[in-house]
Protein backbone atom coordinates (compact mmCIF):
# COMPACT_ATOMS: atom_id res chain seq x y z
CA UNK A 1 0.00 0.00 0.00
CA UNK A 2 0.85 3.37 -1.04
CA UNK A 3 0.43 6.35 1.06
CA UNK A 4 1.04 9.82 0.03
CA UNK A 5 1.42 12.60 2.95
CA UNK A 6 0.93 16.20 2.15
CA UNK A 7 3.27 17.73 4.36
CA UNK A 8 6.98 16.63 5.97
CA UNK A 9 6.69 18.85 8.98
CA UNK A 10 6.76 17.66 13.22
CA UNK A 11 3.41 15.90 12.94
CA UNK A 12 3.57 14.65 9.26
CA UNK A 13 6.97 13.27 10.34
CA UNK A 14 5.27 11.48 13.33
CA UNK A 15 2.66 10.22 11.31
CA UNK A 16 4.88 8.68 8.77
CA UNK A 17 6.81 6.92 11.54
CA UNK A 18 4.01 5.37 12.36
CA UNK A 19 3.27 4.23 9.06
CA UNK A 20 6.70 3.40 8.23
CA UNK A 21 6.96 1.21 11.71
CA UNK A 22 3.09 -0.50 10.38
CA UNK A 23 5.18 -1.62 7.18
CA UNK A 24 3.26 0.89 5.12
CA UNK A 25 4.85 2.63 2.05
CA UNK A 26 5.28 6.28 2.68
CA UNK A 27 5.87 9.01 -0.08
CA UNK A 28 6.23 12.93 1.34
CA UNK A 29 6.18 16.65 0.20
CA UNK A 30 7.06 19.89 1.18
CA UNK A 31 8.16 23.28 0.15
CA UNK A 32 11.07 23.60 -1.81
CA UNK A 33 11.99 25.88 1.51
CA UNK A 34 10.42 23.72 4.12
CA UNK A 35 9.52 26.17 7.25
CA UNK A 36 9.45 23.60 10.03
CA UNK A 37 10.23 24.60 13.25
CA UNK A 38 11.26 21.31 15.16
CA UNK A 39 13.41 20.92 12.18
CA UNK A 40 15.70 17.81 14.14
CA UNK A 41 12.41 16.00 13.94
CA UNK A 42 11.07 16.97 10.69
CA UNK A 43 11.38 14.67 7.38
CA UNK A 44 11.12 17.87 5.53
CA UNK A 45 15.23 18.90 6.16
CA UNK A 46 15.81 15.70 3.20
CA UNK A 47 14.76 18.70 0.82
CA UNK A 48 17.79 21.08 2.23
CA UNK A 49 20.55 18.38 3.24
CA UNK A 50 19.41 15.68 0.97
CA UNK A 51 18.73 13.34 3.56
CA UNK A 52 17.11 13.36 7.15
CA UNK A 53 17.13 10.84 9.92
CA UNK A 54 14.66 11.33 12.72
CA UNK A 55 14.86 8.43 15.32
CA UNK A 56 15.39 5.14 13.43
CA UNK A 57 13.84 6.02 10.10
CA UNK A 58 16.24 8.02 6.90
CA UNK A 59 13.96 10.35 4.54
CA UNK A 60 16.21 11.26 1.04
CA UNK A 61 15.06 14.08 -1.17
CA UNK A 62 13.35 12.52 -4.35
CA UNK A 63 14.08 14.67 -7.26
CA UNK A 64 10.86 13.12 -9.01
CA UNK A 65 8.15 11.06 -8.91
CA UNK A 66 10.34 8.19 -11.12
CA UNK A 67 12.49 7.96 -8.18
CA UNK A 68 10.40 7.28 -5.12
CA UNK A 69 10.12 3.19 -6.09
CA UNK A 70 14.41 3.10 -5.50
CA UNK A 71 14.24 5.16 -2.48
CA UNK A 72 11.48 2.81 -1.38
CA UNK A 73 13.02 -0.45 -1.94
CA UNK A 74 16.54 0.59 0.47
CA UNK A 75 13.78 1.05 3.46
CA UNK A 76 13.68 5.17 3.09
CA UNK A 77 11.19 7.73 2.51
CA UNK A 78 11.20 9.72 -0.44
CA UNK A 79 10.71 13.44 0.02
CA UNK A 80 9.54 15.51 -2.88
CA UNK A 81 9.78 19.33 -3.30
CA UNK A 82 6.32 19.48 -4.58
CA UNK A 83 3.57 21.37 -1.86
CA UNK A 84 0.83 21.01 -4.64
CA UNK A 85 1.56 17.22 -4.61
CA UNK A 86 1.12 17.36 -8.29
CA UNK A 87 3.83 13.82 -7.89
CA UNK A 88 0.23 12.30 -7.25
CA UNK A 89 -0.77 11.49 -10.89
CA UNK A 90 2.42 9.47 -11.46
CA UNK A 91 2.77 7.78 -8.39
CA UNK A 92 -1.16 6.66 -7.81
CA UNK A 93 -0.90 6.31 -4.37
CA UNK A 94 -3.49 4.46 -2.42
CA UNK A 95 -3.87 6.76 0.48
CA UNK A 96 -3.36 10.19 0.90
CA UNK A 97 -2.75 12.13 4.19
CA UNK A 98 -3.13 16.30 4.04
CA UNK A 99 -0.97 16.61 7.52
CA UNK A 100 0.52 20.45 5.62
CA UNK A 101 -1.73 21.77 9.52
CA UNK A 102 -2.70 24.98 7.51
CA UNK A 103 -5.82 25.08 9.84
CA UNK A 104 -7.80 24.85 6.35
CA UNK A 105 -7.97 23.02 3.13
CA UNK A 106 -5.72 23.64 0.66
CA UNK A 107 -6.90 22.01 -2.29
CA UNK A 108 -7.25 18.29 -1.60
CA UNK A 109 -10.34 16.45 -2.37
CA UNK A 110 -12.06 13.08 -1.54
CA UNK A 111 -11.38 11.85 -5.34
CA UNK A 112 -7.33 12.43 -4.93
CA UNK A 113 -7.02 8.64 -3.83
CA UNK A 114 -9.68 5.77 -3.03
CA UNK A 115 -8.67 6.78 0.79
CA UNK A 116 -8.01 10.05 1.74
CA UNK A 117 -7.40 11.84 5.13
CA UNK A 118 -7.73 15.25 6.36
CA UNK A 119 -5.66 16.00 9.56
CA UNK A 120 -6.72 18.70 11.78
CA UNK A 121 -8.88 21.65 11.59
CA UNK A 122 -9.95 22.68 8.17
CA UNK A 123 -11.45 19.22 6.69
CA UNK A 124 -15.00 17.57 7.16
CA UNK A 125 -15.31 13.77 6.67
CA UNK A 126 -17.53 12.40 4.20
CA UNK A 127 -17.15 15.75 2.29
CA UNK A 128 -13.61 16.92 1.21
CA UNK A 129 -12.09 13.43 2.80
CA UNK A 130 -13.21 9.90 3.66
CA UNK A 131 -11.99 10.62 7.68
CA UNK A 132 -10.30 13.35 9.30
CA UNK A 133 -7.98 13.26 12.65
CA UNK A 134 -8.14 15.20 15.80
CA UNK A 135 -5.44 17.41 16.31
CA UNK A 136 -6.31 19.74 19.43
CA UNK A 137 -4.43 18.57 22.59
CA UNK A 138 -7.24 16.73 25.15
CA UNK A 139 -9.33 14.23 25.40
CA UNK A 140 -10.36 13.64 21.55
CA UNK A 141 -6.62 13.80 20.21
CA UNK A 142 -5.59 11.41 18.25
CA UNK A 143 -8.98 10.27 17.31
CA UNK A 144 -10.43 8.84 13.71
CA UNK A 145 -13.48 11.13 12.92
CA UNK A 146 -15.92 9.79 9.94
CA UNK A 147 -18.36 11.76 10.38
CA UNK A 148 -17.92 15.52 11.35
CA UNK A 149 -14.57 17.76 11.45
CA UNK A 150 -11.66 18.33 13.95
CA UNK A 151 -11.93 20.97 16.41
CA UNK A 152 -11.47 24.48 15.58
CA UNK A 153 -8.61 26.22 15.76
CA UNK A 154 -8.06 28.86 18.83
CA UNK A 155 -4.81 29.99 18.23
CA UNK A 156 -3.99 28.55 21.91
CA UNK A 157 -1.35 25.83 21.51
CA UNK A 158 -1.41 23.24 24.48
CA UNK A 159 -0.08 22.93 27.72
CA UNK A 160 3.74 21.40 28.33
CA UNK A 161 5.38 21.11 31.49
CA UNK A 162 2.49 23.87 32.61
CA UNK A 163 2.56 26.45 30.09
CA UNK A 164 1.08 27.05 26.86
CA UNK A 165 1.58 30.66 24.49
CA UNK A 166 4.43 31.39 26.38
CA UNK A 167 6.28 28.26 25.14
CA UNK A 168 6.33 29.43 21.30
CA UNK A 169 7.96 32.11 19.65
CA UNK A 170 7.22 34.44 17.50
CA UNK A 171 8.54 36.76 14.55
CA UNK A 172 8.90 40.64 16.41
CA UNK A 173 8.65 42.02 12.99
CA UNK A 174 8.08 41.38 8.99
CA UNK A 175 11.32 40.46 7.34
CA UNK A 176 14.00 37.94 7.18
CA UNK A 177 15.28 35.62 10.25
CA UNK A 178 17.96 35.96 11.61
CA UNK A 179 19.15 32.67 13.89
CA UNK A 180 20.97 33.40 16.71
CA UNK A 181 20.23 29.93 18.73
CA UNK A 182 20.82 26.48 18.10
CA UNK A 183 18.05 23.59 18.41
CA UNK A 184 19.08 22.23 22.06
CA UNK A 185 20.11 25.61 23.44
CA UNK A 186 19.15 26.09 27.21
CA UNK A 187 17.48 29.26 27.55
CA UNK A 188 16.54 31.76 30.09
CA UNK A 189 13.42 34.02 30.17
CA UNK A 190 14.61 37.30 28.18
CA UNK A 191 17.75 35.34 25.67
CA UNK A 192 17.38 36.40 22.31
CA UNK A 193 16.88 33.52 20.25
CA UNK A 194 16.53 35.26 16.73
CA UNK A 195 15.97 38.50 15.25
CA UNK A 196 14.03 39.94 12.29
CA UNK A 197 15.23 43.42 10.94
CA UNK A 198 17.29 44.30 14.19
CA UNK A 199 14.76 43.53 16.50
CA UNK A 200 14.92 40.71 19.22
CA UNK A 201 12.86 37.43 19.50
CA UNK A 202 12.77 37.22 23.17
CA UNK A 203 11.89 33.91 25.18
CA UNK A 204 9.13 33.72 27.05
CA UNK A 205 10.21 31.22 29.81
CA UNK A 206 13.24 29.25 30.60
CA UNK A 207 13.66 25.77 29.28
CA UNK A 208 15.27 24.26 26.17
CA UNK A 209 15.02 25.46 22.91
CA UNK A 210 13.26 22.75 20.47
CA UNK A 211 12.73 24.30 17.70
CA UNK A 212 13.88 27.51 15.44
CA UNK A 213 12.73 28.61 12.40
CA UNK A 214 16.59 28.80 9.92
CA UNK A 215 18.52 31.40 9.15
CA UNK A 216 17.42 33.68 6.36
CA UNK A 217 13.53 32.77 6.66
CA UNK A 218 10.97 35.19 5.38
CA UNK A 219 8.67 35.98 7.87
CA UNK A 220 5.61 38.43 9.13
CA UNK A 221 5.17 39.64 12.06
CA UNK A 222 3.40 37.36 14.79
CA UNK A 223 4.25 33.88 12.69
CA UNK A 224 5.67 31.28 14.75
CA UNK A 225 9.14 30.94 14.62
CA UNK A 226 10.67 29.38 17.91
CA UNK A 227 9.24 27.15 20.13
CA UNK A 228 10.98 26.93 23.82
CA UNK A 229 10.61 23.24 26.25
CA UNK A 230 9.71 23.79 29.26
CA UNK A 231 10.39 20.98 30.48
CA UNK A 232 14.56 21.33 29.63
CA UNK A 233 15.24 17.98 28.63
CA UNK A 234 18.01 18.18 25.40
CA UNK A 235 16.98 14.39 24.41
CA UNK A 236 12.95 15.48 23.57
CA UNK A 237 14.72 17.52 20.78
CA UNK A 238 15.25 14.66 18.63
CA UNK A 239 12.31 12.56 19.72
CA UNK A 240 8.81 12.80 18.14
CA UNK A 241 6.24 14.48 20.00
CA UNK A 242 3.35 11.96 22.15
CA UNK A 243 1.27 14.66 19.91
CA UNK A 244 2.60 13.53 16.71
CA UNK A 245 2.65 9.84 17.58
CA UNK A 246 -0.73 10.19 18.93
CA UNK A 247 -1.81 11.52 15.67
CA UNK A 248 0.03 9.02 13.68
CA UNK A 249 -2.33 6.39 15.34
CA UNK A 250 -4.99 7.79 14.30
CA UNK A 251 -4.23 8.56 10.72
CA UNK A 252 -3.20 4.50 11.25
CA UNK A 253 -6.74 3.51 12.22
CA UNK A 254 -8.18 5.31 9.40
CA UNK A 255 -6.59 3.57 6.76
CA UNK A 256 -6.87 -0.27 8.10
CA UNK A 257 -10.67 0.61 8.61
CA UNK A 258 -11.01 2.32 5.34
CA UNK A 259 -9.31 0.39 3.22
CA UNK A 260 -10.48 -2.59 4.88
CA UNK A 261 -13.88 -0.86 4.12
CA UNK A 262 -12.66 -0.91 0.28
CA UNK A 263 -11.13 -4.65 -0.14
CA UNK A 264 -14.38 -5.83 1.60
Amino acid sequence: MLVLIRGAGDLASGIALRLHHAHLSVVMTDLPQPTAIRRTVCFSQAIVYGSMTVEDVTARFCAAPENAAAILAAGELPVLADPEAKCRTALRPDVVVDAILAKKNLGTRITDAPCVIGVGPGFTAGEDCHAAVETMRGHTLGRALYHGSPLPNTNIPGLIGGFAGERVLRAPADGIFVQKLEIGTSVRTGDIAGTVNGVPMLCQIDGMLRGILPDGTPVTRGMKSGDVDPRGKREYCDLVSDKALAIGGGVLEAILSLTGALRA
